[in-house]
């Protein structure tokens, strides 16, 4: 048997990692102590982790997070009104497989963004398709769907999104066609996957800010009754660090 014939073939089925590994074994004579069922073993799990971290980086990069969220860099202190048992059964991501919400608000730098992009980012790590958007941002998305046609294909990829984030939500002046838009999207995900909402704006003053009574009801219902709360106080967490520096 040609060994290097071997390796050729891995790279053509894509085994890039086995043929990397394999290839050092002949040449560098490593994993010699392995046997023969251990050495196979060796190069299926090595070829297998891979193309789990790369699945993991793609679902991280196609998710568009603006930042890297980590949970090992969560403040926890009592002045911010973040409950840590609480957060850390979020990132459990029970939430999502009971195809529930998270609602985050508190003032401007209390740290929502960070919050729900760190179990943005925690949904990528365990596979889960997740889409992370600036609220204003993304209803101008919509808006450029509707010119080209392409509304219903959005839809489509929203539905299919297991964890949709929509940050700073409220913001900005919500028109029309980004309400109903909205009442398009809560009803398709509603009790088939999970949205995440960081906003300044209180859940009581939702209904004033996407205006229209009878939407923002149909809306709300969809999307505040079967979630999760988190409702930050304190200081900017961003002035927090410009004290320490």
């Amino acid at each position: 048997m040609n060994q290097y014939n071997t390796i050729e073939k891995m790279k053509q089925m894509r085994l890039g990692t086995m043929a990397e590994l394999y290839h050092k074994c002949l040449t560098e004579h490593l994993y010699s102590d392995l046997s023969t069922d251990e050495l196979l073993a060796f190069l299926v799990d090595s070829e297998w982790e891979d193309r789990q971290n790369k699945s993991i980086d793609n679902l991280i990069h196609q998710a568009g997070f603006k930042q890297v969220a980590a949970a090992t860099n969560i403040d926890y202190h009592a002045s911010r009104n973040l409950d840590r048992g609480l957060f850390e059964r979020l990132l459990g991501l029970g939430f999502i497989k009971n195809k529930t919400n998270i609602l985050i608000t508190g003032a401007t730098g209390s740290g929502k963004s960070y919050l729900a992009q760190c179990l943005g980012g925690q949904a990528c790590q365990n596979k889960y398709r997740t889409l992370y958007y600036n609220t204003a941002r993304f209803f101008d998305s919509v808006r450029l769907a509707k010119l080209e046609g392409t509304y219903h294909k959005l839809l489509k990829k929203l539905e299919k999104t297991q964890v949709l984030i929509l940050d700073d939500f409220g913001l900005a002046p919500m028109d029309a066609q980004g309400r109903i838009a909205l009442m398009d999207i809560m009803e398709d995900r509603y009790e088939k996957s999970s949205t995440i909402i960081a906003s300044q704006i209180p859940v009581s003053q939702w209904q004033e800010a996407i205006g229209d009574d009878s939407i923002s009801d149909a809306v709300l219902d969809r999307l505040v009754y079967s979630s999760h709360r988190i409702e930050l106080e304190g200081l900017s967490m961003r002035s927090k660090k410009k004290l320490h520096i």
